[in-house]
């Protein structure tokens, strides 16, 4: 992982601490009724739970640009192995998430490749609640998931 313009952590208004100075984005990859999960490294902030490839974004990164940056460094994945739907954000006011929901071409081969993730794979989507979610994509997982399906992704 090398050191960027957006790393570092944010005391948020919402009274929670969050990575990067610039915001966070992250990539939902779908494809066959199934979404593509990271299960986070133990040492990481929140880890030991699934989740999405995702982290802070740059200056001048666009949402897209940063989501995309993050997982092909974690997951070693290309822009033309998907393609973007719509995008979800988490609006703290001083800080944000946005998700890139997107449709994962059959292509698309992710494997673990930093340290940052212990293992990733493709979950039902009816099964993604089973696992151990980071906090913040539980909580937005029903909207996610009604996204998807008004997308007509699953």
């Amino acid at each position: 992982m090398s050191a960027t313009d957006g790393d570092g952590w944010i005391q948020c208004s919402c009274g929670n601490r969050h990575w990067g100075l610039h915001g966070a984005a992250g990539l939902l990859l779908v494809r066959d009724g199934q979404v593509l999960l990271q299960h986070r490294a133990p040492w990481v902030h929140n880890g030991d739970t699934w989740g999405i490839p995702g982290g802070a974004k740059d200056s001048h990164e666009s949402v897209l640009e940063g989501a995309t940056r993050e997982a092909h460094e974690e997951i070693g994945i290309y822009p033309s192995t998907f393609t973007p739907i719509t995008i979800h954000t988490d609006d703290h006011g001083d800080w944000r998430y946005d998700t890139i929901i997107a449709q994962a071409h059959h292509d698309l081969f992710p494997h673990e490749l930093n340290d940052e993730a212990q293992e990733v794979a493709w979950v039902d989507i009816s099964e993604v609640h089973t696992k151990h979610l980071h906090p913040s994509f539980a909580r937005h997982w029903p909207t996610l998931q009604s996204l998807i399906f008004e997308h007509k992704l699953a």
